[in-house]
């Protein structure tokens, strides 16, 4: 999240970062509602990853996984950013 603040902050505001963490903190709890509301990620079905989910918020995709009654939040990126990317520097670090 501290990345995501950063490069919104810095290319935009500290008032847009807080317009756009208070949408991401609504979409989550939406999810504690509806946890399978989200679509599976195309990039990720593509892989056979379909335990996977994605909810749009704003500007921001929230990857996430449902295990039995637990919510696990993968990922937050912007919606401009490229997924598989993302997912190979988290590999290669």
């Amino acid at each position: 999240m501290l990345v995501l603040r950063g490069y919104v902050v810095k290319s935009t505001s500290l008032a847009t970062w807080k317009v756009r963490y208070g949408k991401i903190k609504t979409s989550i709890r939406n999810l504690g509602a509806f946890p399978l509301s989200g679509s599976i990620p195309d990039e990720l079905e593509t892989l056979g990853l379909i335990q996977y989910r994605q909810t749009l918020s704003g500007m921001n995709r929230i990857i996430y996984e449902v295990r039995q009654d637990i919510i696990y939040i993968h990922i937050i990126i912007d919606t401009r950013g490229d997924l598989k990317d993302v997912l190979m520097q988290r590999l290669l670090r």
